[in-house]
């Protein structure tokens, strides 16, 4: 069997950034190991029309509506429904980490003997801000889970389709990065990380990454998620 890659990519009111990522999941797909599914994230922008000019045109290109945006997770989970390969993961639409990384990924699954593997990019170039931030939440979490847990949001995010499908109640919004990973070092996967440029954002504003307030509501309820994700963690050993 091939090591070929599904990777989903949620949209929440990306239109401005639609037209690049699009050309460049046309670019990417010419490797025929890797497989795009764009899902539109209950959009109320023009990503609809956008991505209606691209459906059915490139097989190796799925587009996946949502409805309503009930989460980032939620958006990733609708997507890895559709995806029929070896690998799969995901990454995101806002153009500030490179679709290209993906080859690099790709690359690290075709030199790999063993397929119990789990690939993460490892973000470089972020503001002092943010990586005081990402330093502060991987600390916590490695002591919570006494595990070394880094760049716990970097991507993409790359596992066996296998273990995505034996997963239990997976989070629907952000956390779905830090279950994915800590589910990785429970089930003692080999972990790759990649160097990837974190890249400044070029079209339109965040949905999520509006204020310094904004970031700090985040980081609570991934805490609050961590220490439920910690306390089912210790049930399942107990069982």
């Amino acid at each position: 069997m091939r090591n070929d890659l599904t990777i989903i990519i949620p949209c929440f009111n990306e239109g401005r950034s639609l037209p690049v990522l699009i050309d460049n999941c046309v670019k990417l797909i010419a490797n025929k190991q890797i497989f795009i599914v764009i899902v539109n994230n209950g959009s109320n922008d023009n990503s609809a029309y956008l991505l209606k000019k691209v459906r059915n045109i490139y097989s190796n290109l799925t587009i996946v509506d949502i409805e309503k945006n009930v989460g980032y997770g939620n958006g990733i989970l609708k997507g890895l429904e559709t995806a029929n390969t070896k690998y799969v993961g995901w990454t995101h639409a806002d153009l500030q980490t490179d679709i290209f990384d993906l080859e690099v990924a790709l690359s690290e699954l075709n030199k790999n003997t063993q397929d119990d593997i789990y690939i993460k990019g490892l973000r470089k170039r972020k503001g002092f801000f943010d990586n005081c931030l990402t330093l502060g939440m991987a600390a916590f979490e490695t002591i919570l889970f006494k595990t070394t847990l880094r760049d716990i949001n970097g991507q993409p995010t790359v596992l066996p389709s296998k273990v995505y499908k034996d997963w239990t109640n997976p989070p629907l919004d952000f956390s779905l990065d830090l279950f994915s990973y800590v589910n990785a070092k429970k089930n003692k996967l080999k972990i790759i990380r990649i160097k990837v440029n974190f890249l400044p954002r070029k079209f339109g504003n965040s949905s999520w990454n509006t204020s310094v307030r904004a970031k700090l509501v985040l980081v609570k309820g991934i805490i609050t998620y961590s220490l439920k994700l910690k306390k089912e963690m210790n049930v399942d050993n107990q069982t």
